[in-house]
């Protein structure tokens, strides 16, 4: 099959996934990082999207004035997209945060959902922007407070994150501004304030939805840290309360590859995607094929994160960052560089740093390469694949020094980080040491 049936097939295959139950089209990281959680809106009460998507429907067919009820429909539509992966939502939550606007201007509810719009687009500036009008609106929008950290974190501001996570505390404690205030202190590096306080949300949690999400959170944190064991056990504790919990599925996943898990890996995986064929499980499951031997399943799922961010780009998504990602490891060196260097100058964060570090590394650009690899481990943020990456760069470099102790360190803070990254980073290792 040739790249261009290969593509268009694959296309085809993720709107099946994304019509097959996993996501009903009614009319959508991290981050890269691992990111922050949602604010559930307000008003939606059955515990099931859909349900409560199908019922507002009915509601505003009757009640067509009902602003508050056009702005909840609106942040809905936007948290389908972010938990099933379908970008297609995001246009109707435009139009009905449009239309409680045209009812009742300025109203800080569809004023917020336009900011968690904004953010899932990747419009960081504008997801600031409306934050703020929301919060000119009201002060105590919880919506609102949890964008503003988010905007900030994600345009690389940290010190202003923290400050509008004290903020978002002091006005609005609770579960999204806990888990918000600790994932700026573990960017920082700050990692045991990080957990201390998602166990403190964790011990207050009483939803299942939010036991769900903090639990999964200090799942990633214990994986960040390399103790698999503790991350399975919270990825366990988040499944008890949500079974279909993505993130927790996913990161079970990670951390069953990464114990040498590989069969229940590959299955959690596919599972994952079979219902959110979202870039970062596709790599992750393609290399999970690649690493038992089976290419051609892999180059399948590479292919569907072209297909996937295609069509987030046609729905209004900026998706470079995810496209440097992706194609630096799996795709077209140049287009990583290009999208690299277009994200980079949107916006100035480690995960930025990184991306653009690596896209210059596979292009042969080692030299201008390490200032940006050093620029996403100056924070004390603790990733292993930045640390593999800065040591790739700096072998390419010809600073095999540094390059021998940043791969040691990607290792010893997370041996399972990647499973083809983590096979790389020993290989490389083992032939500095062979050539002393």
């Amino acid at each position: 099959m040739n790249s261009r049936a290969r593509l268009g097939w694959c296309a085809a295959l993720l709107a099946v996934a994304l019509t097959s139950g996993a996501i009903a089209l009614g009319g959508g990281q991290d981050t890269p990082g691992g990111g922050v959680p949602a604010v559930a809106p307000v008003g939606l009460t059955s515990g099931d999207l859909d349900t409560d998507v199908s019922s507002l429907q009915r509601h505003l067919r009757a009640q067509p004035r009902d602003f508050g009820g056009w702005a909840t429909l609106g942040l809905a539509y936007v948290e389908q997209a972010r938990t099933n992966g379908d970008p297609s939502r995001y246009p109707q939550a435009e139009r009905a945060l449009k239309r409680s606007l045209e009812l009742e201007p300025d109203n800080d509810q569809a004023l917020a959902g336009r900011a968690a719009l904004a953010a899932a687009r990747h419009d960081f500036p504008g997801a600031l922007a409306h934050a703020k009008r929301a919060l000119r609106a009201n002060p105590y929008n919880e919506r609102a407070l949890a964008t503003r950290v988010d905007a900030l974190v994600e345009l690389g501001r940290y010190d202003e994150a923290a400050e509008a996570a004290d903020t978002a505390d002091e006005r609005r404690p609770g579960v999204p501004v806990f888990t918000r205030y600790a994932y700026v202190r573990e960017l920082r590096g700050d990692v045991t304030t990080a957990r201390r306080v998602l166990k403190q949300a964790l011990a207050s949690a009483t939803a299942p939805a939010d036991v769900a999400y903090v639990a999964g959170q200090l799942g990633q944190l214990a994986w960040n840290r390399g103790d698999h064991e503790e991350a399975l056990l919270y990825y366990a504790r988040a499944l008890a309360a949500d079974d279909t919990y993505l993130p927790a599925l996913e990161g079970r996943a990670r951390a069953q590859a990464a114990a040498g898990e590989r069969k229940a890996a590959v299955r959690g995986m596919e599972a994952v995607v079979a219902r959110s064929p979202l870039p970062g499980p596709l790599v992750v499951l393609g290399e999970l094929y690649a690493s038992g031997g089976d290419r051609e399943r892999a180059e399948e799922q590479y292919a569907l994160v072209d297909a996937w961010t295609a069509l987030a780009r046609t729905n209004g998504v900026n998706v470079d960052l995810d496209t440097a990602l992706a194609a630096a490891d799996h795709g077209d060196a140049r287009t990583a560089l290009r999208a690299a260097r277009a994200e980079w100058e949107r916006r100035r964060t480690v995960h930025t740093a990184d991306a653009l570090a690596w896209a210059l590394h596979v292009n042969g650009k080692d030299e201008e390469a390490l200032p940006y690899a050093r620029r996403a481990t100056a924070t004390g943020y603790r990733n292993a694949t930045f640390l593999y990456h800065r040591g790739m760069i700096e072998r390419g470099a010809g600073e095999e020094r540094d390059a021998r102790a940043h791969l040691s360190a990607a290792l010893r803070l997370n041996p399972g980080f990647s499973p083809i990254g983590a096979r790389e980073a020993r290989a490389a290792l083992k032939d500095m040491e062979a050539g002393e």
